[in-house]
């Protein structure tokens, strides 16, 4: 039978409607919006006081990073920039059994379903034993992560990473022997693990994602991405996120990442860059001609010091932009979407700097980011309220103090740019509701399992001793 969900307000081209309601098939898809004196014998799910929108998508994730969120914020940690970030990173990637793996993919999921978030695309690069030694199953920690977020209910998009060096010239990180896979182990392990689950289904899905121009040298790197064509699978790389990057990409190729990627005609519309923002105009221009996503992660960005995203010049190029929580350091997909132009504010000395690019207002532009965009950015149909497309929303609750005074008017720029997280009530992926009034049903059990996962890892003389 289907599900009539009916709240108050519903989310729709920008804009927000009354007397209008999502109508779901069995099978978790839109089958109409409709008002609800027409909703006939379905089921009605009353949603009063409430706002229903589309649910966020979170396009790039490295759920276990969860367990180092406030452990890498000192410099006699963790240093005081990205590669030496690394380090603490490591510790904690090293420690983890395929079980605790499990139960830290568990706790960023939960946090991300609490936060609206109804799609992830998980950047997935621990393979192997802490020796580096493959598993008797090559593929036993990306079921682990796959079943974290089908416990939690959120849709997974399994960004199985490709990572066969440490950067040009250098010799094997220890830190990095999880990562570790040659070409052929990797295909032939991909190509497994898609074959044990459903095809196109609306709960796991897969792309492909070569770690970097650093990690995957040109000809592996080719092939790859040869095999992700054929299947027809996403595929997303980090891209100029940091300028030694690209001085080693320019050392090795002559060329920067981008023009290596567009030289070799490895971008296209289902290539996503991940953060970019080390580039130039012209690599805008090439980045826009081949029709790539770039996935921004501010959060992520500003706590590493990785600089500022462009997203004025990128969005200006008309060029996609999907948001992801990256390390983990925050889950809130508004914040990441305001940070796109506060950060742009700080530079430029100026306000709203992303409003009216192309005559689009930049609430309904910012929150595109968090949904549409992101859903595109991972081939899945989801992200906006249309027939056919996949049932998946979130309500805030209208009475919320974070948003009191609103109108219809101007609610979508209070929600992007003041929303309190906790006004987020309700979450609904596949048309199933997975949080009902910010609880989920396995919450409790959810924490108490990371916490002795990180008691274990984070013992008091670890963080005293500097790792």
């Amino acid at each position: 039978m289907s599900t009539f969900y009916c709240p108050e307000l519903l989310y729709l081209d920008g804009t927000f409607v009354t007397d209008k309601g999502l109508l779901v098939d069995e099978v978790g898809r839109i089958e109409c919006i409709i008002a609800k004196q027409d909703s006939g014998s379905s089921t009605t799910v009353d949603l009063p006081r409430k706002a229903l929108l589309p649910g966020f998508v979170n396009s790039h994730s490295h759920s276990f990073q969860r367990l180092i969120r406030g452990k890498a914020e000192s410099r006699v940690v963790s240093g005081r920039d990205f590669w030496s970030w690394r380090g603490t990173m490591y510790h904690a990637a090293a420690q983890l059994t395929p079980e605790e793996i499990f139960d830290v993919a568990r706790m960023a999921f939960l946090e991300m379903a609490l936060a609206g978030t109804t799609t992830v695309g998980e950047f997935h690069y621990l393979h192997t034993d802490p020796s580096g030694r493959a598993y008797d199953d090559p593929n036993l920690l990306s079921k682990q992560v796959i079943a974290a977020a089908q416990s939690v209910g959120l849709r997974i998009v399994l960004l199985r990473t490709a990572y066969l060096r440490s950067g040009f010239g250098l010799p094997p990180d220890p830190g990095q022997s999880r990562f570790f896979e040659s070409t052929d182990e990797f295909l032939k392990n991909m190509s497994a693990l898609i074959s044990q689950y459903p095809t196109r289904s609306n709960k796991i899905r897969f792309g492909v994602a070569p770690h970097s121009i650093r990690a995957v040298p040109l000809d592996d790197l080719l092939e790859i991405s040869a095999w992700a064509h054929v299947k027809e699978l996403p595929l997303h790389m980090h891209v100029a996120e940091q300028v030694a990057e690209n001085e080693a990409c320019v050392r090795e190729y002559g060329c920067t990442p981008v023009e290596l990627l567009s030289t070799e005609q490895i971008l296209s519309p289902r290539f996503t860059a991940v953060h970019s923002i080390h580039v130039r105009p012209d690599e805008v221009a090439q980045l826009a001609h081949f029709q790539a996503t770039i996935c921004s992660c501010p959060t992520t960005e500003r706590n590493l010091g990785d600089g500022i995203f462009l997203a004025d010049e990128v969005m200006s190029a008309n060029i996609r932009v999907a948001l992801g929580s990256d390390s983990q350091a925050q889950i809130d997909p508004f914040e990441d979407a305001r940070e796109l132009d506060y950060h742009l504010r700080l530079k430029n000395q100026q306000r709203a700097i992303l409003d009216m690019i192309d005559q689009e207002a930049i609430a309904a532009r910012l929150f595109s980011c968090a949904t549409r965009n992101g859903a595109e950015s991972l081939s899945v149909p989801t992200g906006e309220f249309i027939t056919g497309s996949l049932a998946d929303a979130f309500t805030v609750d209208l009475d919320d103090i974070s948003i009191a005074g609103h109108s219809h008017e101007d609610l979508l720029p209070i929600l992007v740019f003041s929303l309190n997280r906790s006004a987020i009530r309700d979450v609904i992926v596949n048309g199933i509701c997975i949080v009902r009034d910010q609880v989920h049903p396995l919450q409790a059990e959810i924490v108490a399992r990371y916490r002795e996962v990180h008691r274990r890892v984070w013992g008091a003389n670890v963080i005293r001793k500097g790792l």
